[in-house]
């Protein structure tokens, strides 16, 4: 399986990763990836930029040594509800969204409380993509989460950074293994994303696609290889 875009990495401005926006296009270029996602952390991510950052990313080409570039955001999930911390005027804006549960913005709650956030996340119809939905500190169950994903158009992520030997995330193959298997059983779609902080990084997503292949997940459901089946899932409702 060819992948083809990477919609997940971050730059400088995150504030915890280490390369600029021309090093991580490059390194695409140089993987012979199609597309690109930048997605700095939202401001409630500490050390990460700010909503004035958000707000100029309209001058940056989308086009650039070769490779398509998403300019985006990866929310934060703030409470149970759902609630992420950027507004209407700025998410309409962004190319990607995508909304994770971080640590330093959320607490971890029950399975209940978990399921009702990713949720609520998913009603926003800004949102593309649920980041890291493998961490076990964040228990959920994920039969009902593949579900809603399928209710709401959006895209479950599976996170390569999180299948590496350095992850802070707890259970993770195991997680993603059992929301793998609820994917291919009502045919919802998924996205592989590198989660890069480093160039280095950048459309790594070797660990991944090791656990699609020991699942035998259908290439037809992994919106890295389609482009067409990728940009299905950017199409918003305003």
């Amino acid at each position: 399986m060819k992948y083809i875009l990477d919609t997940h990495t971050h730059t400088i401005a995150s504030g915890h990763a280490y390369s600029t926006i021309d090093e991580m296009i490059q390194a695409a270029a140089e993987k012979k990836l199609e597309l690109i996602g930048i997605t700095e952390h939202a401001p409630k991510m500490p050390g990460s930029c700010q909503e004035i950052y958000f707000s100029n990313l309209k001058i940056l080409p989308r086009q650039r040594y070769g490779v398509k570039v998403l300019f985006g955001v990866e929310l934060n999930i703030m409470d149970y509800q759902g609630t992420i911390d950027l507004p209407k005027r700025l998410l309409e804006q962004m190319d990607i969204c995508i909304a994770s549960m971080h640590t330093p913005c959320v607490p971890h709650g029950t399975g209940e409380q978990n399921l009702t956030a990713f949720i609520g996340a998913m009603k926003n119809p800004y949102v593309n993509v649920i980041g890291h939905p493998d961490d076990g500190k964040y228990p959920v169950d994920y039969e009902a989460l593949v579900l809603a994903a399928k209710e709401h158009h959006k895209l479950l992520e599976l996170n390569n950074n999180s299948l590496l030997p350095h992850s802070f995330r707890e259970n993770v193959r195991e997680n993603d293994l059992t929301m793998l298997s609820f994917c291919k059983k009502h045919e919802v779609p998924i996205i592989v994303g590198s989660d890069a902080h480093y160039t280095d990084y950048v459309g790594r997503h070797q660990e991944a696609y090791e656990l699609l292949e020991e699942v035998d997940f259908p290439e037809k459901l992994v919106a890295n290889a389609d482009l067409e089946l990728f940009y299905s899932f950017l199409k918003k409702e305003r």
